[in-house]
C-alpha cells in the first residue's frame, strides 16, 4: 500500500500543478482546484483571463482520474496519475488541455483512425556556479550523438533511463544534442493519449532527477543564447481499424511514396502554419529559437528526408512511416501542442487544402519558401487570433485565454534579454 497520491494536470503555461492526497483519497477518483489558476502568469500574477473567472469568485474546478491510469511513482511511498479538468457543473473544462488533446483524438476516430503520436524532447542541463548563477553544467566533451562521461560526468541520464524502465516509460533514445550541455529524450510511439502522458509524467521526472544531481534541466526553446535550440518534434501516424499504419503507402517511405492522407495532413500544416506557432511555440523565447536555417521548423514547408523544413516525411516506409512536425518547443503544454498539430492535419483532409510543392532548397543559402513564422510573440498572437478556424477547431476558450495571458507575456519579458529572459522561464519549464 502507498501512503500517498499525487494527483497532477498540466496547465495553460505547460507547468505540472497538483496535490498530494492520502492514501485513503485514492478511490475517491477526484479533488478540487481553483479554476482561477488559469489566469495565473509565471510571475505569480493573477489576470482576469478569459475563462479563468477570476472576478467571479475564483471558484472551484474538479479534476478527474480513472483508477487505471494510477501508476508508481519516481517519489517514494508515491502513487502518481493524471486527469481530466470538469467545470463545476460536471462539463469538460475547455482550457484543460488534455481534453483538447480527447477532442482532436476523437475527431480522427470519427474517421476511424486512431493517431500515435512519438515525441522527441530536447533539453538543456544548468547547474549554480559558486555564486549561485546558473550556468551550463560541464560537460567538457559533449558532441552531438554523445554517449557516456564526457558528455554526462555525473551520469544522471543513466539515473533517468533507470527509474524510467522501473516505472515502464519505453524509452527509445537517450543521447547528447548538438550542444554541449544538450540532450535529448525519445519515447517509443504510442497511442496519442497515452504518449503524452508519459512524456509528461518523464519530462517532470528526468527534471526532478536531475535536480538530485544539482542540475536544473529546462526544456526552454533558448535557455543559451549563443548555442542551439531546443525543441519538441511531434512524430505522428495513424492506426485503421485493421491495426495497420494508415499511412503506409508501401515498403518504400518519403515524398514519392505519399497517400491521399499523407498529403492532405500536410497541406492542413501547411495552412495553418502561422496560427500554430502561436499554440507550440508560445512564449517569447520561442522567438529566438524559430529562425532561418535553424533546423527548427521557421518555414511554411515540407520535404522528405530534410531537417531544415517544418514537415518532415519519414524515410522510412511499412508500419514505420510518420511524419514529423518540428516547429513546437516544450514551453507549450505538450497536450495542447499535440491536439493543434492533430487539428491542423485532419482540417486539411477534411477541407481539401492544395498542398504546394516540396521544398528544394538546402534550408541555409537558399530556401523555395518564402513564409515564415512570426519574429515575434506579439505577431505570433495576431496570426493565431486570425487564424479563426484552427483556433475554433482546438477551443474558443482554450486559444482566448492563451492569447490573452500570452499578450501579457509579451509586456512582462519586453525589456528582458540574456540571463533575464530565461530566468523567467528557467524553474518552470
Amino acid at each position: 500500500m502507498k501512503d500517498r497520491l499525487r494527483a497532477l494536470w498540466c496547465d495553460h503555461l505547460s507547468i505540472l500543478r497538483g496535490k498530494y492526497l492520502p492514501n485513503h483519497k485514492i478511490e475517491d477518483g477526484s479533488t478540487r482546484f481553483c479554476r482561477s489558476t488559469f489566469g495565473v502568469h509565471y510571475d505569480k500574477d493573477l489576470l482576469d483571463a478569459p475563462g479563468a473567472m477570476m472576478k467571479e469568485g475564483l471558484p472551484d474546478m474538479e479534476l478527474r482520474w480513472r483508477e487505471a491510469d494510477i501508476r508508481d511513482s519516481w517519489e517514494s511511498s508515491t502513487q502518481i496519475v493524471i486527469g481530466d479538468l470538469y467545470d463545476q457543473d460536471g462539463v469538460p473544462l475547455e482550457l484543460c488541455g488534455r481534453q483538447a488533446l480527447k477532442r482532436a483524438i476523437a475527431g480522427w476516430e470519427a474517421r476511424g483512425l486512431k493517431p500515435m503520436i512519438g515525441i522527441e524532447l530536447e533539453c538543456y542541463a544548468l547547474m549554480a556556479n559558486e555564486i549561485g548563477r546558473l550556468v551550463p553544467y560541464d560537460a567538457p566533451g559533449g558532441v552531438v550523438y554523445g554517449t557516456g562521461p564526457f558528455s554526462d560526468p555525473l551520469r544522471f541520464t543513466d539515473d533517468i533511463w533507470e527509474r524510467a524502465d522501473n516505472l515502464g516509460f519505453n524509452v527509445d533514445m537517450i543521447t547528447a544534442e548538438y550542444d554541449s550541455p544538450q540532450f535529448e529524450f525519445t519515447l517509443t510511439f504510442d497511442e496519442a493519449l497515452k504518449q503524452m502522458d508519459d512524456i509528461v509524467l518523464f519530462r517532470q521526472m528526468a527534471r526532478e532527477v536531475a535536480l538530485e544531481h544539482g542540475l536544473v534541466l529546462t526544456f526552454m526553446p533558448k535557455p543559451i543564447a549563443e548555442a542551439g535550440g531546443s525543441g519538441m518534434h511531434i512524430n505522428f501516424s495513424f492506426q485503421d481499424q485493421d491495426g495497420r499504419n494508415a499511412l503506409d503507402n508501401g515498403p518504400v517511405g518519403g515524398p514519392g511514396n505519399m497517400n491521399d492522407l499523407a498529403r492532405g495532413c500536410i497541406a492542413g500544416l501547411m495552412h495553418h502554419h502561422k496560427g500554430l506557432s502561436g499554440l507550440v511555440a508560445p512564449t517569447s523565447n520561442s522567438y529566438q529559437r524559430l529562425q532561418p536555417g535553424s533546423l527548427s521548423g521557421y518555414w511554411r514547408n515540407w520535404g522528405g528526408d530534410h531537417r531544415n523544413v517544418t514537415t518532415r516525411i519519414s524515410g522510412e516506409g511499412g508500419a514505420k512511416t510518420r511524419l514529423e512536425h518540428r516547429m513546437a518547443d516544450a514551453t507549450a503544454n505538450p497536450y495542447t501542442a499535440v491536439a493543434a498539430v492533430l487539428q491542423a492535419a485532419l482540417l486539411g483532409v477534411e477541407q481539401g487544402y492544395d498542398l504546394g510543392p516540396m521544398e528544394t532548397g538546402d534550408g541555409f543559402d537558399r530556401t523555395d519558401a518564402s513564409d515564415g513564422t512570426a519574429v515575434d510573440l506579439k505577431r505570433a498572437m495576431n496570426d493565431l487570433e486570425a487564424d479563426r478556424v484552427l483556433g475554433d477547431a482546438v477551443g474558443r476558450l482554450l486559444v482566448d485565454n492563451h492569447i490573452f495571458m500570452k499578450r501579457k507575456e509579451v509586456i512582462k519579458t519586453r525589456d528582458l534579454e540574456g540571463d533575464g529572459l530565461r530566468d523567467f522561464y528557467v524553474h518552470f519549464v
